[in-house]
């Protein structure tokens, strides 16, 4: 029934949402309700849980000596994640790493806000920490809406292929940029009762300019960029994967609050090629478009 509710609400963009955060203006550029509202969280697969709201994904990972926690959704999502976190029965305070999947507000929104009050390091692709410290202003395309979350500064840069450790947990973090400079991916392994799983977390390369690329004179490798990610993102090999947004891996189709744990329903390569190889003709039909203009 909630999932039929959306089908049936026609989507407004609101355009810039103002709200202040210690005396700062943030703007928001665009919001939807399928952002802000609230879903059930749930056991994907072994240690790894979603926590974030009916659209914006948000990942929760567990372990012995904390956990981590990839995404926030935006700036009002704080409490929402907080309380996913603490209906699963873990504790908010023990949040010890901070990743982003990109450096856009709907993903690094309450970032700032959650590293402050958990004291957890955020760890970010090398490539979006200036977008991450001037708060979404210095971002190619967002950029002219001014400060669209609240600044964040990272306690440490990635590169493609670095590992991040907690306890028996490593993530590979997979520089994909193109949507953002820094947008990236994460690949690891998690276990339960049963056997292990190769996960992946993926960015998906999607188009956020009208502009002609070569106009991007603030990105100017933008189209080279998308193309070494969709080469890239080809070549993965996983078991289960999930991406930034709910709707990209189509998440409400495979599970429904109150569904019992099964992994199996997120075991979906054929998904993962048909939703690639949309978006890789998306991206072949602006080149195109581009050079003729």
């Amino acid at each position: 029934m909630f999932r039929n509710l959306f089908h049936n609400i026609v989507l407004v963009a609101v355009f810039s949402i103002s709200i202040t955060v210690n005396a700062q203006t943030i703007n928001e550029p665009r919001t939807t309700a399928e952002w802000t509202a609230p879903y059930q969280p749930f056991r994907i697969a072994g240690n790894l849980y979603y926590v974030g709201t009916y659209d914006l994904g948000c990942y929760l990972i567990t372990t012995s000596n904390g956990n981590i926690l990839i995404n926030t959704g935006l700036a009002a999502s704080e409490s929402q994640i907080k309380n996913n976190i603490e209906t699963l029965g873990f504790k908010f305070s023990d949040t010890k790493i901070l990743l982003t999947t990109q450096a856009h507000y709907d993903h690094t929104g309450a970032l700032a806000a959650i590293k402050q009050s958990t004291g957890a390091q955020l760890m970010v692709d090398e490539k979006d920490a200036d977008v991450l410290a001037t708060g979404g202003s210095s971002d190619y395309e967002l950029g002219h809406y001014g400060t669209s979350f609240k600044p964040v500064k990272p306690d440490r840069l990635l590169r493609d292929g670095d590992t991040i450790r907690l306890a028996d947990m490593q993530l590979v973090m997979l520089h994909h940029p193109g949507h953002t400079k820094g947008s990236c991916s994460f690949l690891f392994t998690v276990r339960d009762d049963q056997r292990s799983y190769r996960v992946l977390i993926a960015n998906m390369p999607t188009i956020v300019t009208d502009k002609k690329f070569t106009d991007l004179t603030v990105y100017p490798g933008i189209a080279s960029d998308y193309a070494y990610t969709f080469k890239a993102m080809k070549n993965i090999k996983f078991d289960l994967w999930l991406a930034s947004h709910a709707s990209q891996f189509k998440m409400h189709d495979k599970h429904k609050p109150g569904d019992a744990y099964d992994p199996a329903v997120f075991i979906d390569q054929a998904g993962f090629d048909v939703a690639l190889n949309d978006l890789q003709k998306k991206y072949d039909e602006k080149v195109k478009k581009d050079a003729q203009q």
